[in-house]
């Protein structure tokens, strides 16, 4: 059987015996096929909202409204929902002083360049745009988190007459679910914040899971803090593998959310096929910009790989490790139960930059060996306790002699991150 993986901007194929296919888990999201254009998906949901009023009527009398748009890390169709948006908002308010804010959490900041691919030379031009940098920033205290830590987020949206957002739903590796109250944190939040949030004892929670929102700790806190923050407005879009928006909730912050995550869950579950190879991508660019990210990825991959087995990871990396603090965490010790066990004894308010991500991969790399395709140096590569491979037929050729066997069993998932995988 011939398979196709997306990485970068490009597609990497191979054949694969039949008798060692154990299964191709794939999201039925990618067939799904709207009877509505992505334009017309967002403006009916605009004018649909659920559990609120239209942003038309809540803009009315609101001299401050705030939008908050996704960086250049989520492929989001801001070409097709901010401009509605800006409209209703205008509708309700031709006087309102419109800012839109760039949530980019802990992320670098997004460049001139990516904005204007993002929404369009008219917007970025006339808009007045604001990157939230997380250590930058002027930011205002909103209260304790349930986590324990402060809530610290952008100043210009805490003193905002109206706060609304834009995103899109996939599921997420620990939140749950992305979108919505993502946009507050850790989309605008301080760093103090998300830190707190992203403590070893909520990532290491068996609810802090991809697909699970109730009982997960770090969805609660994303919540409290949209709430504090008066998130009163979100559109979110469910996307396909072209990045095309096929689904489209409007309104509040939870009910619209749950719809989206009722409809996108509907379409992403797949059954794991355990296999001693399992091969995983980022889902192509703009996910697999960098190895930081590729770990999303790989944890679809931990959920049907078996113990001791070998991950195949395809993630471009054109754009380096995406982090210092994940490098070295990764890199200064080689005893990676040692690193594990660091991160466990540290409270909610010790968390350090990074530590979540590091803790999902070591985790992982605690399961299975990860041969890592990309054009990352070989060195860094091993750096991060993984095997390095330049192409899809070498990686399978290292995972066979490390797993001992010639005819080693295979899953594949073309898009990792598309995909709910239940053990």
């Amino acid at each position: 059987m011939e398979l196709h993986f997306p990485y970068g901007k490009e597609t990497l194929s191979i054949d694969i015996d039949d008798k060692n296919l154990k299964g191709v888990l794939v999201s039925s999201l990618h067939d799904y096929k709207s009877q509505k254009s992505p334009k017309d998906l967002v403006e009916e949901a605009l004018m649909n909202p659920i559990g609120s009023e239209r942003l038309s009527k809540l803009s009315e009398g609101k001299k401050k409204v705030v939008l908050i748009c996704s960086d250049h890390t989520r492929p989001v169709p801001s070409k097709v929902i901010v401009p509605p948006m800006l409209r209703e908002i205008r509708k309700g308010n031709p006087d309102a002083e419109v800012t839109i804010v760039i949530s980019t959490g802990c992320h670098r900041a997004t460049t001139r360049e990516e904005l204007i691919a993002k929404f369009g030379e008219e917007i970025v031009e006339k808009e007045n745009i604001v990157i939230h940098k997380a250590d930058e920033s002027p930011v205002t205290f909103l209260g304790i988190l349930p986590s324990g830590g402060e809530l610290l987020i952008n100043s210009i949206v805490a003193e905002a007459d109206l706060v609304c957002s834009e995103g899109f739903i996939e599921p997420h590796f620990f939140a749950g679910f992305s979108g919505s109250r993502k946009s507050i944190l850790p989309g605008v939040a301080s760093r103090t914040t998300v830190l707190a949030n992203h403590c070893s004892e909520f990532i290491a929670s068996p609810y802090s899971r991809t697909g699970i929102l109730e009982g997960n700790p770090i969805h609660r806190d994303m919540v409290w803090a949209a709430r504090k923050a008066k998130l009163a407005f979100i559109c979110n879009v469910v996307i396909n593998s072209a990045k095309e928006p096929i689904y489209a909730v409007a309104g509040d912050v939870e009910k619209a959310h749950e719809e989206g995550c009722r409809f996108l869950s509907s379409l992403c579950r797949v059954k794991a096929a355990t296999a001693d190879i399992v091969i995983s991508t980022n889902g192509g660019y703009p996910l697999d910009q960098n190895i930081y990210q590729a770990v999303k990825g790989m944890t679809a991959a931990e959920a049907t790989v078996r113990e001791g087995g070998v991950i195949i990871m395809l993630a471009a990396s054109n754009d380096g490790l995406g982090g210092d603090d994940f490098y070295h965490q990764m890199a200064d010790e080689k005893d990676i139960h040692k690193t594990m066990a660091l991160f466990l004894s540290r409270g909610r308010n010790e968390t350090v930059p990074d530590q979540w991500q590091t803790q999902i991969f070591l985790r992982i790399l605690m399961k299975a060996t990860v041969v890592y395709v990309s054009s990352a140096p070989d060195g860094i590569v091993e750096d991060l306790h993984m095997v390095p491979a330049h192409s899809l037929e070498e990686a399978l050729e290292k995972a066979r002699k490390i797993v001992g066997k010639a005819d080693a069993t295979i899953t594949a998932i073309p898009d990792g991150v598309s995909v709910i995988v239940e053990e």
